[in-house]
């Protein structure tokens, strides 16, 4: 990795910190130690850390390696909506349950958000699915030390979210987590009750796995549905022609910011409306240019 990379690294290390406490905290997310953080905040750049571990913190912070154009976020529908809900959690310490469709962007509206608000925390819980990883991954992302006794872990997040100021905790794909994560859910949200915001994403499965489970009286899932507001939010709108129009719009506005020549229609005909895959159609459009 070049030097000027390893620049750009740490200039959104920079910009990041500000989302956290302490350099300590700061560190922790990152999975470096308070030694080689001050040393590369401190623009020293050889002999810190490893070249994977430089790419790790470019993964971590959004730094794009590749020579290409920066993606350019825009406010579709489906972001302002997510948006407005996760500050409301995050503001009222409440919490809620967003399942919709796959692909309108949900995962990269919520990241977005917690990369500019502080103390908000994002968790793709299809990376820690069990009881453990999900409670280490969340106490990590707070900057809290994730690597010890998990009885002690657990126990210095809940400390943690306690004293700071409106945590929130986003859990996109929270429909692949383990029975155990689940009911570990439930005991953190007592834990932290009318002191953190909770928001918790998926698709359509998960709306169906918390209802089926609820159904056949599976421990846990009531409460849980309760505590997350007793209901579903969605953005979608009902009926195919309503939602092939919702799906268009929100194509025109992401094709346009970031330069695409590929008409909406055509887009939507290759995509089916998913953001995701637009974001590969116009990235293979840069590609060849």
């Amino acid at each position: 990795m070049t030097n000027e990379l390893k620049q750009k690294i740490i200039a959104q290390m920079i910009v990041n910190r500000a989302n956290y406490t302490s350099d300590n905290k700061h560190a922790i997310v990152l999975g470096i130690n308070n030694a080689q953080y001050s040393r590369i905040k401190n623009g020293e750049l050889t002999k810190v850390i490893s070249e994977p571990k430089w790419s790790s913190l470019a993964r971590l912070l959004g730094v794009q390696l590749k020579d290409e154009l920066p993606w350019v976020t825009v406010e579709t529908e489906t972001f302002n909506y997510i948006t407005t809900q996760l500050e409301s959690c995050q503001n009222r310490s409440i919490s809620a349950i967003f399942c919709d469709i796959a692909g309108i962007g949900k995962s990269h509206t919520a990241k977005e958000y917690a990369k500019k608000n502080i103390n908000a925390v994002y968790i793709d819980c299809s990376q820690v699915k069990s009881k453990q990883k999900l409670i280490r991954k969340i106490a990590q992302e707070f900057g809290v030390d994730h690597s010890g006794r998990y009885a002690d872990v657990y126990e210095d997040l809940v400390f943690y979210i306690q004293t700071i100021a409106t945590p929130l905790i986003i859990l996109d794909e929270a429909g692949d987590l383990d029975y155990t994560a689940f009911l570990e859910l439930k005991a953190l949200w007592n834990a932290t009750e009318y002191l953190c915001g909770w928001y918790m994403m998926g698709a359509d499965g998960l709306e169906q796995k918390i209802n089926r489970q609820k159904d056949l009286k599976k421990v846990g899932y009531t409460e849980i549905f309760d505590r997350y507001g007793n209901g579903y939010k969605k953005v979608t709108p009902n009926g195919k022609e309503a939602l092939m129009d919702f799906n268009m719009q929100q194509i025109a506005l992401v094709s346009k910011a970031n330069n695409s020549n590929v008409s909406p229609t055509v887009m939507y005909g290759k995509t089916l409306g998913s953001l995701r895959k637009v974001r590969v159609e116009i990235e293979k459009q840069q590609l060849a240019a």
